[in-house]
């Protein structure tokens, strides 16, 4: 007789150890995978030096409204609560470079308020639309500071995945990306103006140049390999020439209005993108060859964000700074 028997089946606690351990695997090697590929984004102060001096004045004693307008730069999407560069214009979040002590709006402009009307994944017509609609007519008595990231998200949604088109152009043509670059400056014009006339009581507008995280090279689609398995970019050959399309409007732009000033993020963050560690690359940064964008590509990380804001701070003292400050 045969007495074999069917085995029994495991129990459940043995088959959740098992799913559990295949987890672990598949993450500790997507982790490693990661971490090999992708360069560190690195320590310590990252960007310009910003001088104390003009932090040692107060700017201005009256009511001062600093706006942040635009895209996921201005939220600070790939950083720490309070370490986007907008929130460290105006405070210093604890754990902040000791460097920048003292170095914020809040000490140099004692009535300071702050609005966040800058959203996640927005253009630049959502922007114009949307945002500035939001915001409420100052009284004559405030003097606005405006933050302003647009453009970006033109440029990169909707990653190639469905046909170029206005305000969404991934993948255009030189030809159709001249045409979406041309509508892009219409309605930053029109951006400009209707932010301005929310305050009548004056404002100046600090607009961010969009950076290139392939560090002037071009390949898009070298994203590091773990976004490249969710979300694949597919090459983009003028992409570069729309980029500087579209920065070239933003400095056009500024430069025919007297209140608007223009903060060079793209020269900021050139060489801590795809190619930071290419010692023949033109941007290498040999002092620092680190990584300063966020695993989605299309944002900094928290260095970048102390490089950009920086870069910022640099051009508020040019123009806002105590020896160019008037009235109460």
């Amino acid at each position: 007789m045969d007495r074999r028997t069917t085995p029994a089946p495991p129990a459940w606690y043995q088959i959740r150890l098992r799913f559990i351990f295949v987890l672990a695997c598949l993450a500790g090697g997507l982790f490693w995978f990661y971490r090999h590929y992708t360069p560190a984004m690195g320590h310590g102060p990252a960007g310009p030096a910003v001088p104390a001096e003009p932090f040692a004045h107060v700017w201005r004693e009256g009511d001062v409204l600093l706006l942040g307008l635009g895209d996921s730069v201005v939220t600070g999407f790939g950083a720490d609560a309070g370490f986007g560069f907008f929130d460290r214009l105006a405070d210093l979040p604890p754990g902040d470079e000791s460097d920048m002590e003292g170095k914020c709006l809040r000490r140099v402009f004692p009535k300071l308020r702050i609005l966040d009307l800058a959203e996640n994944s927005t253009s630049s017509g959502e922007h114009l639309r949307n945002q500035v609609s939001y915001l409420p007519q100052q009284p004559a008595t405030t003097r606005g500071i405006v933050v302003l990231s647009t453009g970006g998200i033109d440029l990169i949604h909707d990653y190639g995945a469905s046909p170029p088109r206005d305000e969404a152009l991934y993948g255009a043509t030189w030809a159709d990306g001249q045409r979406y670059a041309a509508n892009f400056r219409t309605r930053l014009k029109k951006l400009l103006e209707a932010i301005s006339a929310r305050f009548p009581g004056g404002c100046d507008i600090f607009i961010a140049t969009i950076f290139d995280p392939t560090d002037g090279v071009g390949d898009i689609e070298r994203t590091n390999p773990v976004l490249r398995l969710i979300k694949p970019l597919p090459p983009w050959p003028d992409g570069l020439k729309v980029h500087a399309e579209f920065n070239r409007h933003i400095r056009e732009a500024a430069a025919a209005r007297p209140n608007v000033h223009v903060v060079d993020v793209h020269g900021t963050l050139l060489g801590h993108g795809l190619h930071c560690r290419d010692k023949r690359g033109p941007h290498y940064h040999a002092a620092d060859p680190t990584y300063w964008y966020f695993v989605n590509l299309e944002d900094p990380n928290r260095r970048g964000y102390d490089a950009i804001r920086r870069a910022f701070l640099l051009e508020m003292i040019r123009v806002l700074g105590p020896a160019k400050t008037e009235g109460p």
